[in-house]
């Protein structure tokens, strides 16, 4: 079995970077969301409100209808664009809120080009089935029954552990594979495994990972020549602490702290950003 090293506060200090005064909103970082869908349109709305609130300098929207429209009602500084063709951005986030069964012709389309692009692209639920194959540097973030999909898709051989199987896929991928769950892994492609424990079980709850969609894309944006494994360890380990703030847990809630809805998560990071940054 492949050695797991423990992610940490200080770990992820790192790669929460605080403006200059020569910063602008280009530098701080650009973020790409095609996300959500008319069916769920929440899910783009949470992957952009964790975007904007892990700091961000721009998002953009690739999306209509529905979700496009709940976008614009819950954060108007979004720029929203029918098709991701020609957009700029240091990095994507892809298939929160989709489901592969019901996606066209076109959208598969462009959700392959991105995926045979140069920009990082954060790679969730309805096109995790997309990732095999792709230039893109990938991060792809399955829970555990998408894992197991993956598996099957790739024919990769069965594991004793989560740490080897993670280790595995990642290899077989050749990408970043982020397993979600009560304690989350990251795998590189070279066989490299990182484990988070920041969070809290209130955190298994609906949305909570496209709000860590969000975070993944802001921190890629942001921290352009890190390697990209250790990037989505931080970016897990500030969801977690941000579960935690918004559960009240050491605060009000005391030490198990209290129910959260995903919205919650995504609006205590910068909170969370404040305690990791002092």
């Amino acid at each position: 079995m492949p050695d797991a090293r423990d992610w940490s506060r200080e770990d992820t200090a790192r790669f929460l970077r605080v403006p200059g005064v020569d910063d602008d909103k280009y530098s701080r970082g650009v973020v790409g969301l095609r996300t959500g869908s008319s069916a769920y349109p929440g899910a783009a709305v949470l992957s952009v409100e964790a975007a904007w609130r892990a700091g961000a300098g721009f998002v953009r929207y690739v999306g209509d209808g529905r979700a496009a429209d709940a976008v614009i009602a819950r954060r108007p500084e979004t720029v929203v664009s029918p098709y991701a063709a020609g957009a700029r951005v240091g990095a994507w986030v892809i298939g929160s809120g989709t489901d592969a069964a019901s996606r066209s012709r076109a959208a598969e389309r462009e959700l392959r080009d991105l995926l045979a692009g140069s920009v990082p692209v954060v790679v969730d639920a309805g096109a995790l089935d997309l990732a095999p194959g792709s230039q893109a540097p990938l991060v792809l973030t399955p829970h555990r029954r998408e894992f197991e999909r993956l598996q099957d898709q790739l024919g990769s051989a069965a594991a004793d552990d989560r740490v080897s199987a993670v280790a595995r896929v990642a290899a077989d991928l050749g990408a970043t594979v982020l397993l979600k769950g009560a304690q989350t892994l990251i795998a590189d492609a070279d066989g490299g495994v990182i484990r988070v424990e920041a969070g809290t079980g209130w955190l298994a709850t609906a949305g909570t990972g496209d709000v860590l969609g969000g975070v993944l894309g802001a921190l890629l944006a942001g921290n352009a020549e890190a390697a990209t494994a250790e990037v989505a360890a931080a970016a897990a380990w500030l969801h977690g602490h941000a579960g935690r703030i918004a559960a009240g847990i050491g605060t009000a809630g005391g030490a198990q702290g209290h129910p959260i809805v995903a919205l919650d998560v995504a609006e205590a990071l910068p909170r969370a950003i404040a305690d990791i940054s002092a």
